[in-house]
């Protein structure tokens, strides 16, 4: 996997979690471009509160993060627990003040164990070095059976620059944004402005387009670093850069779902046909959040009749005698009513891993997709147990 340069990584167990790593540190030898996309949940974690304000800044050099303690619903201490955070950081490496964003995920409601995060913080900042992006992507994991990393070279005429992505988010899975953190690196560079548009524009294409149970965090946070030594960009090249983007984003939302808390099955929600695209998206997210819908997939049980009925409720406008619908290229129902389909032929579609559910409204030109999964017993078991 090609990293961007000038770029370091770290990360080590503190004892936030009883084992495991659980505090990480990303690195730029120079300053940073920054962008960053919060959560929209009204009630929003310290971490992000202050970040968002390094964030309005528009320049960044590191990026420290922990799971096990979401340091959410902390109040006024909470945030200066963020923000000492963060300046442990910068007195470490002789940075400026407010030039360190800062990360959590974990239990919502527990104080942040700060002593604990200084106490780690010289063999963390002693850990740095180009190859331990693995280990960053390993220490902001929670419920996550598997890291999230991925990276992508990006050809921009005479530039050849390369976008690193480190993502965590298994459950509490839902727009916008989702239980998840990402972490963005480059060694492109544009203004602020920009990248925070071309960061919104990849957001909105990829990780808000995802559901797992229909939860939103307190704690959501992308942020994306620009360090430039590979050269900045072009207006010209700035498309090209955003489709990258946008392509890694995708890319690690996939993975997100893949992963999602007790799912067996991936599935792709297509929606055709509306009289608009927000339309689509209410319908689409509206089947992709029905417990119904998702506990039948899960039963492998061919009861495409919720799917019709999850539609029905969404809000969006339709006829329900022009409806199709088509699991997995079997099309079950034609002009609102099903069709004489073996019930156990339609069973062995709903065997494969992933699921492609097709719907066409036939009312116009609006479409939208959405990625989600199964509901499962074993979702239950992880969330009934997740603070004991």
């Amino acid at each position: 996997m090609k990293l961007p340069k000038g770029f370091k990584a770290s990360a080590v167990a503190s004892g936030i979690k009883p084992q495991g790593l659980d505090l990480a540190l990303i690195f730029s030898e120079s300053p940073c471009k920054v962008a960053g996309v919060f959560t929209s949940n009204r009630v929003k974690a310290a971490p992000v509160i202050y970040s968002k304000s390094i964030v309005k800044k528009g320049i960044a050099q590191a990026i420290i993060a922990n799971s096990g303690c979401a340091n959410a619903c902390t109040g006024k201490e909470g945030i200066k627990d963020a923000e000492e955070m963060a300046n442990a950081v910068e007195r470490a490496l002789n940075l400026k003040p407010r030039s360190v964003l800062v990360a959590s995920t974990g239990v919502i409601g527990k104080k942040l164990p700060l002593e604990k995060i200084k106490a780690a913080l010289p063999s963390l900042i002693r850990g740095l070095s180009h190859e331990n992006f693995q280990d960053v992507a390993l220490a902001i994991m929670t419920t996550d059976t598997r890291p999230k990393i991925k990276s992508v070279e990006v050809k921009c005429g005479r530039l050849k620059g390369t976008i690193l992505g480190i993502a965590k988010g298994a459950g509490m899975i839902s727009p916008n944004l989702a239980t998840m953190l990402c972490f963005l690196i480059t060694d492109l560079v544009c203004e602020p402005q920009i990248l925070q548009s071309c960061l919104k524009e990849a957001v909105s294409l990829s990780f808000n387009r995802i559901s797992v149970d229909g939860e939103q965090s307190t704690n959501d946070t992308v942020l994306l670093m620009a360090n430039g030594l590979e050269g900045p960009l072009g207006e010209k090249e700035i498309p090209i850069f955003k489709e990258a983007l946008t392509s890694l984003t995708m890319d690690l939302a996939k993975e997100i779902v893949k992963d999602a808390e007790g799912a067996t099955k991936f599935v792709k929600i297509s929606i055709k046909g509306a009289k608009s695209d927000p339309e689509a998206k209410k319908a689409a997210f509206r089947i992709a959040n029905s417990l119904l819908v998702k506990t039948a997939l899960f039963g492998e049980d061919p009861n495409w009749g919720r799917i019709m009925a999850a539609l029905g409720d969404s809000g969006t406008k339709f006829n329900p005698d022009k409806v199709c619908i088509w699991m997995n290229g079997l099309k079950v129902a034609s002009e609102g009513k099903g069709l004489n389909i073996d019930h156990n032929e339609l069973s062995k579609v709903l065997k494969n891993k992933e699921i492609l559910i097709e719907i066409d409204l036939k009312e116009g030109k609006g479409k939208f997709e959405v990625f989600t999964c199964d509901l499962s017993y074993d979702y239950v078991r992880i969330n009934a147990e997740y603070t004991t």
